[in-house]
């Protein structure tokens, strides 16, 4: 049994759509992150030299490398075994995911990897499947 599988992610949320020889099955995987810059959100301080009491940039970007971690890891859980991934969407996300999968020496074959905007679950669908339709 073939598993072919098309990953549409962003840094909110993954669309998983595994196509296997008898089904197809959609996840849905959500990071549970606002956008990067909500982390430097901070209140600006009333006293003078205060600034000491906040936390910086770089531990605020340290923290938002983390959680994508954890999210990354999260999606990788739902695209074990897989035969084939095909990755797309807007942004960073789907080569950040792609270094994640090469880091974590996982031996999942990576078809291709393109750039797609955002996109409803139905047309998520309708893309893997054109994708991986045999062509005649």
């Amino acid at each position: 049994m073939t598993r072919q599988t098309g990953l549409w992610i962003d840094h909110k949320r993954a669309v998983i759509l595994t196509l296997s020889d008898d089904c197809e099955t959609l996840q849905v995987v959500e990071s549970g992150m606002e956008r990067h810059p909500s982390f430097r959100g901070a209140p600006r301080p009333r006293k003078p030299y205060s600034a000491q009491y906040q936390q910086g940039d770089d531990q605020l970007d340290r923290q938002f490398e983390g959680h994508l971690s954890k999210y990354y890891t999260k999606v990788l859980a739902y695209i074990q075994g897989v035969d084939t991934l095909y990755i797309f969407g807007p942004g960073e996300a789907k080569n950040e995911l792609k270094r994640h999968i090469e880091h974590a020496g996982n031996h999942i074959h990576i078809e291709s990897i393109e750039s797609a905007d955002k996109m409803t679950e139905r047309q998520i669908a309708a893309r893997v499947r054109h994708h991986f339709s045999p062509t005649t």
